[in-house]
């Protein structure tokens, strides 16, 4: 098949090259959205990321052009409207589990460089300033740990917290005996909120759970909590995150995400005018710290997704099923 890949950098093009045996694969660094839809004319399929537009005015372009199938290097799917899809006769598959366990070591390594202020210590170091000052952090031993979201990354995440010795409780609408083996409390979420001393978000995003994280409910939380959102941006109010930053009600902040970064993520924007003052405040806060989606970025993580990815192509090209179908 001719395949039109969309948001493709050096390493996406290196890893797919791999694997791609007979496929065509067309590269072009653009997101596919409503300006660059045009470029899937002659092709059979599209392969999209995270920020990609695939709502129903687009779809209904895919469909002119003859798209049959679209694929996403991904496990998200809330960027593609799959009922459109559907009714279009456009088939729709994802990377479900590309690595779970690249995403929460990520998760954990934000927790522990937002407790240590290794950053800070880093640039202090460099400096020759050697001071402790404000540099203290707390111990994560026996500390309770909420989760949200219970699947493959949060178990992975649960897995790599157990073993700093600390109580975990967690919310998922469909708790598992996995997880509870593991020796986590399942609880609601009331509960999670107001017991927690640090809340990390592992759960995709859907109209149901957007802005999950909102004024209410950070007012349930525990003063000083800490935050982590390794999701989707969407997960979070960021107004009412600031204001909970302001307030110090939340004393600490790490996202790999954010609810407007299609229009910052994957770019290098260092010689530009950032003209989102949302993202220009939170970076304001000596207490957050961003990194730009790269939860899974290591090597086992672009291998599984550029191999799943091919065994999804193939597995249509020549009317199968791969059991990564999400329409």
């Amino acid at each position: 098949m001719k395949v039109a890949v969309f948001s493709t950098k050096s390493y996406d093009k290196e890893f797919l090259n791999n694997v791609k045996g007979d496929q065509n694969l067309v590269y072009y660094e653009a997101q596919l959205n409503a300006d660059t839809v045009n470029l899937t004319q002659g092709f059979d399929a599209v392969c999209i990321f995270v920020n990609d537009r695939c709502d129903a005015d687009i779809i209904g372009k895919l469909k002119q052009n003859g798209i049959r199938f679209i694929t996403l290097r991904c496990a998200g799917f809330n960027n593609v409207d799959l009922q459109a899809a559907k009714e279009a006769g456009i088939k729709v598959a994802r990377v479900p589990a590309y690595s779970p366990e690249a995403v929460a070591e990520h998760a954990v390594a934000l927790i522990m460089t937002l407790n240590r202020k290794t950053h800070k210590a880093y640039l202090r170091i460099k400096e020759n300033n050697y001071s402790l000052e404000r540099l203290t952090g707390f111990n994560i031993h026996g500390k309770t740990i909420g989760v949200i979201g219970t699947g493959h990354i949060g178990q992975a995440f649960i897995r790599i917290m157990k073993g700093f010795g600390t109580r975990i409780v967690a919310y998922d609408p469909y708790p598992t005996d996995l997880v509870r083996e593991m020796g986590v409390e399942y609880t609601d979420m009331e509960t999670l909120l107001s017991e927690s001393d640090i809340i990390s978000l592992h759960c995709p995003l859907t109209k149901e759970n957007h802005h999950l994280i909102n004024s209410d409910s950070i007012a349930k939380m525990k003063d000083n909590v800490m935050l982590i959102n390794t999701s989707r941006g969407g997960l979070l109010d960021t107004k009412a995150t600031i204001k909970g930053l302001k307030t110090q009600k939340i004393g600490y902040l790490g996202i790999d995400v954010y609810e407007q970064e299609e229009h910052l993520f994957y770019q290098d924007l260092s010689e530009e005018i950032i003209e989102d003052d949302t993202i220009a405040r939170l970076m304001s806060f000596p207490n957050v710290i961003m990194t730009a989606h790269q939860g899974f970025f290591t090597k086992e993580a672009l291998t599984e997704i550029a191999l799943v990815t091919m065994a999804n192509l193939c597995a249509f090209e020549d009317g199968k099923e791969s059991g990564n179908e999400i329409n």
